[in-house]
């Protein structure tokens, strides 16, 4: 049962730490003319598996995409269902992992 509690923490972190990257790199590549619509795709999908929480703090940070408001709307509910989803693990033990 550990090993599936550092797996899931592992999977957390990992996801955070490509969303942080994926927002800075976004960051440098953003043109306040022409934004990049391939790259919310990633940063939806990305928030969705678990790193919504990082992403907005990140568009603080980077100030990046700040005046969308389907973002700034979209970003915080993500993070409470991902939050929510990981309480939900935790508590259970990880048993739904297991067939």
């Amino acid at each position: 049962m550990l090993i599936l509690y550092l797996f899931f923490i592992a999977y957390i972190l990992a996801v955070n730490f490509y969303a942080f990257l994926l927002v800075k790199g976004l960051k440098d590549d953003y043109a306040d003319d022409a934004p990049n619509k391939a790259s919310d795709g990633r940063l939806f999908l990305t928030a969705f598996l678990g790193g919504a929480i990082t992403i907005y703090v990140c568009m603080f940070v980077f100030r990046y995409r700040l005046k969308s408001l389907f973002l700034m709307l979209l970003m915080p509910v993500l993070g409470v269902l991902n939050v929510w989803l990981w309480v939900v693990a935790f508590r259970s033990g990880a048993t739904f992992f297991v067939a």
